[in-house]
């Protein structure tokens, strides 16, 4: 039993609307578990969980986005708010991609520009020592203050996947994915002129090649939020 919260910083695709019932269906199905309850709140669009009922919850988490996580936006000024506030309460968090990204802001880490798909490397997790994962991005942690730990790494990024205390966690990559939803996403992109062809090409040639540990990475983010991980 247990009550969860997913705040989402992306309007829904409406492939993964007809497919997953949006985003909020898909990582309700990578997370959920017999007897819960979870929550959307649409933060991107101002919609915030009260104060008064953050004790309720045993976790959040925090989506990917097309937005900055530096931008200036009252969305992302509140929600940065919100995240101090569940800091300060110890309730776990779990930051995906642009969600990784805003808790490197909000323990002032140093972010740079990058876009790639990669493996994670897991260090002392109880789950396979090589795993594949979905990446999708700009910005890139590259520096971690000491009271954060990098629990995974590739050869291109040195912060896969990171921990500060027993709460909180980021992971630059994108374990709901599906090969589908990105392939969705890839085409979208160059529709709209955001992506070249040979970026794109690219892309879909390392979707097709590699498949992503999904069952691996949604243990790893099940035990985490639901507080049974085994370091």
């Amino acid at each position: 039993m247990g009550r969860f919260g997913v705040l989402l910083n992306a309007k829904d695709l409406e492939f993964v609307k007809k497919r997953y019932g949006g985003y909020f269906g898909v990582f309700v199905r990578m997370l959920g578990e017999e007897g819960e309850t979870w929550d959307m709140f649409k933060v991107c669009s101002g919609e915030f969980p009260k104060d008064e009922e953050l004790e309720s919850f045993g976790g959040f988490v925090i989506t990917g986005s097309c937005s900055d996580a530096h931008g200036n936006d009252l969305w992302i000024v509140k929600l940065l708010n919100l995240l101090k506030k569940l800091d300060s309460l110890k309730k776990r968090v779990s930051g995906i991609c642009f969600g990784h990204q805003v808790f490197c802001i909000h323990r002032a880490l140093i972010l740079i520009k990058i876009t790639s798909q990669r493996h994670a490397y897991p260090e002392s997790l109880k789950i396979p020592t090589t795993l594949s994962v979905i990446e999708f991005h700009r910005d890139e942690v590259r520096e971690l203050p000491p009271s954060a730990k990098v629990m995974a790494w590739s050869s291109k990024t040195g912060v896969e996947v990171f921990m500060s205390g027993d709460h909180m966690m980021g992971i630059q990559g994108h374990p709901e994915y599906t090969k589908d939803i990105l392939l969705n996403l890839i085409d979208r992109l160059l529709d709209r002129n955001l992506i070249q062809d040979s970026h794109a090409e690219t892309a879909k040639a390392s979707v097709e090649a590699t498949e992503p540990s999904r069952e691996a990475w949604m243990k790893l983010c099940r035990s985490f939020l639901k507080g049974r991980l085994v370091l």
